[in-house]
């Protein structure tokens, strides 16, 4: 999908992760696992979203594969959406509210 244009890059090397997170251009992150449910049906709506938002950089990270990442970045559950600017993180959706297109639209309405 996304015919916007904008996609959603893996990481696979923490050093993408860190690289990207330095730009001045809103990133968002999405923690996830193969394995989880609730990651699956974000999967689903997801993409709709970034071709919403084309304005940000877009990125999945695997918590499993980058455990002490998620960690440094307080991401206890799956799947969670952190945004990025110049090195800081901004803006965390917990996995609780990252459930429904709705209430990622809103996360993303706040920044």
């Amino acid at each position: 999908m996304n015919a916007g244009g904008n996609t959603m890059k893996q990481f696979t090397e923490e050093k993408q992760f860190r690289e990207q997170i330095k730009n001045e251009t809103l990133s968002v992150g999405i923690f996830t696992t193969t394995w989880c449910p609730d990651c699956k049906r974000l999967d689903m709506f997801i993409d709709e979203i970034v071709d919403e938002n084309t304005d940000k950089a877009w990125f999945k990270i695997d918590k499993d594969e980058f455990e002490e990442l998620s960690a440094e970045n307080n991401v206890m559950g799956i799947p969670s959406l952190l945004v990025y600017k110049n090195g800081e993180k901004i803006a965390h959706l917990h996995s609780a509210n990252a459930k429904t297109p709705e209430a990622v639209r809103e996360f993303l309405a706040t920044l």
